[in-house]
């Protein structure tokens, strides 16, 4: 770490000493000001690789400094200490556009990684690339959301992602991962509303041996495992209160207790979040706690719906359909141009998640190398109920022992994989595994039942 070098602006000279030992061991050079004017007349002659300072100064506010080092030096990081407990300024500095924050009594070992995490940073290219990045499209709405994604990847600061459910949240928040300084270490992605309700703190803060029955031995927790990386809370809204409140502490103070231990341990992590509901309405009904929305809610990034970018439909089928095929064959089927017309004039309710599902049945049910329009199954815009023949109602029973069965899976697709299975089994059986006779018994092409057979992990070869 050879020629890097700081600037500490703090008017209290014990922290600019302790602050010039500890980087001066980390082989940076550092200039120390006790003012916002002697930092700007430093500013105006050098460049530096990143800058630290204090909240209050003798001659004003550190958000000034914040301020002016975005407009002057916008590659330049710029982290901001404050006293113990002051988050609401910490904020609303990474708000302004500060890289990230430490809380006085600075703590050497989170210094340190604040500083080599700024030093990364810096060094990140200058110029927008799309190495790492995840999103697909040229429409001008993904164009704006890539910069976006570009310009946060260099921040520390939390990200709040809102859009509708399949939209591809993850996906931009791998992205912010893959293209900033952490992305040497984990993405760590969490569904909040799939770990249940009394696993959770275990999940995500770990546990001691003993600590409850069951817990045979240490776990770690979710946020060490993600140690140096990103966390990313997706579904975030669906925590429940008392997991907001420990979540909450565990994001200001950048410590977690793991249950049954006596003391907290430091983590290092970025944290992002998504969910495709409203949060601010959440927290009007009392779902959400305020505290943590204004926490978390310090940058918000809006992922459009896929009917908002229909542009981008041809190029997204095209690598979706080619993901599909890898497993079977090398060679991806392509759209009609029937299909691609039937794609551009639906709706996607179910964004780009519905798109893939799509692809996905058209793949198995198409005979040749094209997919028609029929192959997709599109559902009618307004499609009436069939009427059962001679007005029969269903079978209560058959019904009932459905919705039984379905209960007792964790999700309706779990339930239909199952069912999936069932029937592919019964007929290879009947058939004594010759799959081609199969494939005939249950009218579908032999490159469908292969690949439904590869995907619900059923090929024996």
């Amino acid at each position: 770490m050879t020629d890097k070098t700081a600037l500490v602006i703090d008017d209290e000279p014990d922290i600019r000493e302790l602050l010039e030992i500890t980087l001066g061991r980390m082989q940076i050079d550092t200039q120390s000001v006790a003012t916002i004017a002697e930092a700007k007349s430093l500013l105006a002659k050098r460049e530096f690789s990143f800058c630290l300072t204090d909240m209050k100064l003798p001659d004003g506010n550190g958000l000034e400094i914040v301020e002016y080092i975005q407009q002057h030096r916008p590659r330049m990081p710029v982290a901001v200490i404050t006293a113990h407990g002051n988050v609401d300024i910490a904020i609303e500095s990474m708000k302004a556009g500060a890289f990230d924050f430490i809380s006085k009594p600075v703590e050497l070992g989170t210094l340190r990684k604040l500083v080599n995490t700024a030093i990364q940073s810096g060094e990140l290219p200058s110029e927008p690339s799309n190495k790492g990045a995840l999103l697909t499209g040229e429409s001008p709405t993904i164009a704006r959301l890539s910069a976006s994604i570009q310009k946060l990847a260099r921040s520390q600061a939390p990200v709040y992602i809102s859009g509708e459910s399949g939209s591809g949240k993850e996906l931009v928040a791998r992205s912010i991962h893959n293209l900033g300084p952490r992305s040497g270490a984990p993405f760590i992605a969490v569904n909040c509303g799939a770990i249940p309700r009394e696993l959770l703190e275990s999940e995500l803060f770990g546990h001691v041996k003993g600590s409850f029955t069951g817990a045979h031995q240490d776990k770690p927790g979710l946020f060490k495992a993600a140690e140096g990386g990103t966390l990313f809370f997706d579904e975030v809204a669906d925590l429940p209160l008392d997991m907001q409140v420990k979540l909450l502490r565990a994001i200001q103070e950048k410590t977690v207790r793991p249950v049954g231990a006596a003391v907290e341990v430091a983590t290092d992590v970025r944290i992002l979040c998504a969910t495709h509901k409203s949060l601010e309405q959440e927290v009007v009904q009392g779902n959400f706690r305020q505290d943590l929305f204004y926490r978390l809610n310090v940058i918000q990034l809006a992922v459009p719906a896929l009917r908002e970018r229909k542009e981008d439909i041809p190029l997204l089928a095209k690598r979706l359909l080619k993901k599909i095929a890898h497993a079977v064959t090398d060679n991806a089927p392509s759209l009609s141009d029937d299909a691609l017309s039937a794609l551009m004039a639906y709706s996607f309710p179910g964004n780009v998640r519905e798109l893939e599902n799509i692809l996905e049945r058209a793949f198995t049910l198409c005979e040749g190398e094209t997919i028609n329009a029929l192959d997709l199954q599109l559902p009618a815009a307004s499609a009436p109920l069939s009427p059962r023949p001679n007005g029969a109602p269903a079978s209560t029973e058959v019904k009932a022992d459905h919705l039984q069965r379905c209960l007792e899976h964790d999700s309706l697709d779990e339930y239909l994989e199952e069912i999936e299975k069932e029937v592919l089994c019964g007929a290879l059986e009947a058939c004594r595994w010759n799959k081609t006779q199969t494939a005939k018994k249950l009218g579908v092409s032999f490159r469908s039942l292969r690949y439904r057979l590869q995907k619900l992990g059923l090929d024996r070869e």
